[in-house]
């Protein structure tokens, strides 16, 4: 199966929290982040063909997607919405900045489709009920991403992590502790429950990048 290469890039605290708290933007926890980290953050984005947020963090943050603080093309906003349910005026569905292509299932309204559509984005139509990730990544090989980074949520992260999707992780680890029950972490779903189920990484690096620590892990 041709697919893009997959990097799940995120910012987490020490004990492992995404933002703090359920349903509060993570730009509020990426204040903490020095130039350096977003730095290479940028860098990142600029690399890639690709850049995919789950629905739910577009609605709570409404990012832009782009490319500023170091100079690089804006890739591709790739967001799964299997029922097309993003707000028509999200910064993502801004085409002017950067192309957008929004993942649907077959049972997404068709007014919602087609209002998306009338804003300029592509529509992808990949799985029954939701978006299924393993029919959804070799179309987007075949819309030119060869290279995805996925800035999360939780949600999106184990979906792609269970159905071995991802080649590489890469975290930039703030130094605060957050705390909460219910806070997103990097990963939520139903998990793995066994040890021998578990998907298994290896380090590729481990760097200080100003204030932060930054890991990277490869599929093994």
């Amino acid at each position: 199966m041709e697919r893009p290469y997959v990097m799940i890039v995120s910012e987490v605290t020490i004990d492992g929290k995404l933002t703090l708290d359920e349903g509060v933007s993570s730009k509020e926890i990426m204040k903490l982040m020095d130039e350096e980290a977003n730095r290479y953050l940028h860098e990142i984005r600029a690399e890639c063909d690709g850049i995919m947020v789950g629905s739910n963090t577009v609605r709570i943050d409404n990012p832009n997607l782009t490319v500023r603080y170091v100079e690089g093309e804006n890739p591709t906003r790739i967001i799964p919405a299997s029922t097309a349910d993003i707000p028509l005026d999200s910064n993502v569905l801004n085409v002017e900045k950067a192309p957008t292509i929004i993942a649907v299932s077959e049972r997404a309204p068709k007014d919602r489709v087609e209002a998306i559509k009338a804003k300029g984005a592509d529509v992808i139509v990949a799985g029954k009920d939701k978006v299924d990730f393993v029919v959804l990544l070799p179309e987007l090989y075949r819309h030119g991403i060869k290279k995805l980074m996925v800035e999360g949520g939780s949600k999106v992260n184990w979906e792609l992590i269970k159905n071995d999707l991802v080649d590489e992780i890469r975290l930039i680890h703030l130094p605060v502790v957050v705390g909460g029950d219910n806070v997103p972490s990097l990963v939520s779903g139903e998990g793995f429950k066994k040890l021998e189920l578990v998907k298994k990484y290896e380090i590729k690096r481990v760097f200080q990048c100003g204030n932060q620590v930054v890991t990277e892990y490869v599929r093994k």
